[in-house]
């Protein structure tokens, strides 16, 4: 048998959008992890929001890389998680300038030790698992941050967007679920930047690589492991993500992921 990495991304690809997990992708997951596969999360989620889903899903993967690739953990002897791998930066300008361009908005950071701060009201229901600590914009400013997450519901996803570019932002990538959110991490930080020493220190080769996601976050993990494996993209996901993946399955609530899994 040839053991495989199976990367799999959290919102829309595993959960539904809200906040279920199909019968018939626990199955498959099940199904893989029997036969020897290594199958983890690759998410945006910080570490305490993926804990929940990957206690749901029963894994214990050795990895497990959250916040877009900027925070990596390892399984510990006693079966619990510490960061092995941490990517940080001083969001401080990026913050200044989406300010500049958006005003009022929701602006968050998570900290390398897995705390989430938000400044401008709280975020919308359900966009955290775990509970953050409110503070003034000022207090986020100077931080060392994994991630930073910006969501204006106010605003149409074009004029969103259109500040974003204006702004001149690097690793910027948009997420399924809301009208206009973002998600930043350090410069040249992704899933896939996570994924590459995952799959060295686990001795898997590249052919043996397989994706799955829907998210523009999404987009360079599944360019990687479409280059030499296999990559799926759901069939909700945006024209965007469909050109990175080398296959796309069914929407989410067609249990899209479980068609993909079943074809291992």
């Amino acid at each position: 048998m040839i053991r495989r990495l199976v990367a799999l991304d959290i919102d829309g690809t595993i959960l539904t959008h809200d906040g279920q997990i199909p019968e018939a992708t626990h199955r498959e997951v099940d199904r893989l992890r029997a036969a020897g596969h290594e199958v983890m999360l690759a998410t945006g989620r910080s570490w305490f929001d993926t804990a929940p889903i990957h206690e749901r899903l029963g894994l214990d993967s050795r990895f497990v890389v959250s916040a877009n690739g900027a925070f990596t953990l390892e399984r510990q002897a006693d079966g619990s998680y510490a960061p092995c791998r941490i990517e940080t930066f001083d969001p401080t300008a990026v913050l200044k300038r989406l300010r500049d361009g958006l005003g009022e908005a929701h602006y968050a950071i998570e900290t390398p030790d897995g705390e989430f701060r938000y400044a401008g009201g709280a975020f919308p229901e359900a966009s955290f698992e775990a509970a953050g600590r409110e503070c003034s914009f000022e207090e986020l400013l100077g931080l060392e941050a994994t991630r930073v997450v910006v969501v204006a519901p106010d605003r149409s996803t074009e004029e969103f967007m259109s500040v974003v570019e204006r702004s001149g932002l690097h690793q910027v990538s948009y997420s399924v679920g809301w009208t206009s959110w973002l998600d930043i991490a350090p410069e040249g930080v992704n899933k896939a930047t996570a994924l590459e020493p995952v799959r060295t220190a686990l001795g898997i080769d590249r052919s043996a690589v397989f994706a799955a996601g829907d998210g523009r976050n999404d987009i360079e993990m599944l360019t990687w492991a479409g280059e030499f494996g296999t990559s799926v993209a759901m069939g909700q996901a945006p024209q965007e993500v469909f050109d990175a993946a080398s296959s796309i399955t069914g929407k989410i609530d067609e249990d899209g992921l479980a068609e993909a899994l079943a074809q291992l």
